[in-house]
């Protein structure tokens, strides 16, 4: 069994819990850490854990919104972090003993009762990496900034039970902000945010019997609207039966399984 919930997802901060369960066994994985110490405890506590219940740390890059406290949580907790080594090279090369793992495209991760498939995709970092991540029996695909569709990241997501999707921005919304131009063509970039309609093409082209859950996630405050968001995505899924739901930045969704 598989159980994910977001603590946050926006350009405020983003971390993604995911559990597996496995007999009496249970392992759980962050994945991004982009809040303080003291927020991300407190948002941790209303998912009802604490840093001491965590495994791992999967860093997907080196943006704010996404590293925030993991270093300072894996010196103060001893938490396993892993990263690309771009990602590493790009917030000063800290030293972790024993802390510290390199992530590599295609390259599976075990820990626990999790499998973790790290995969590239083209975003404005030195080495981006987004996840799946399985127990075996469902499989969770994650992909919260990524600028543009690649053969390769439809790939990686196809089969996913749950797809948390980044639906950053509504392309009219963004084209009428207050944004200065350069920031609007770095976000409407190839390496930049996946618009509605961009994620829409990807849920389309992942759509299969077995999809269950799909979050809209990493919505822009500014340049998007959950409504908006969801009115593509159902779309996309052609009537399927896709539980549908938008993460917020503030408290992004509560828990949800696979089994």
């Amino acid at each position: 069994m598989i159980r994910f919930c977001s603590l946050g997802s926006g350009s405020s901060g983003n971390a993604t819990l995911v559990e597996a369960r496995s007999g009496t066994t249970v392992s759980r994985v962050l994945v991004d850490c982009g809040f303080s110490l003291r927020e991300l405890d407190a948002r941790l506590a209303r998912a009802g854990l604490a840093a001491a219940d965590l495994d791992a740390v999967f860093v997907t890059h080196e943006h704010g919104d996404h590293i925030g406290c993991a270093v300072a949580l894996a010196q103060r907790h001893g938490v396993s972090l892993w990263m690309s080594r771009g990602t590493w090279r790009a917030i000063g090369e800290p030293a972790l003993p024993g802390r510290l793992n390199f992530a590599h495209d295609g390259q599976a991760i075990a820990l626990g009762d999790l499998d973790l498939r790290p995969y590239t995709v083209p975003h404005d970092a030195e080495e981006p990496l987004q996840l799946c991540l399985s127990d075996g029996a469902f499989r969770l695909g994650v992909l919260t900034d990524a600028g543009s569709i690649t053969a390769h990241l439809l790939e990686q997501l196809q089969g996913c039970d749950a797809l948390l999707l980044e639906c950053n921005h509504d392309l009219e919304l963004l084209a009428r902000s207050r944004y200065p131009a350069s920031l609007k063509a770095r976000v409407g970039g190839r390496f930049g945010h996946l618009s509605n309609d961009t994620a829409a093409q990807i849920l389309s082209a992942c759509l299969h019997g077995g999809l269950r859950h799909v979050v809209a996630a990493h919505l822009s405050e500014q340049n998007n609207r959950p409504e908006l968001a969801l009115a593509a995505l159902a779309q996309a899924c052609e009537g399927a039966n896709v539980d549908l739901r938008a993460a917020g930045a503030t408290w992004g969704f509560d828990w949800l399984e696979l089994r």
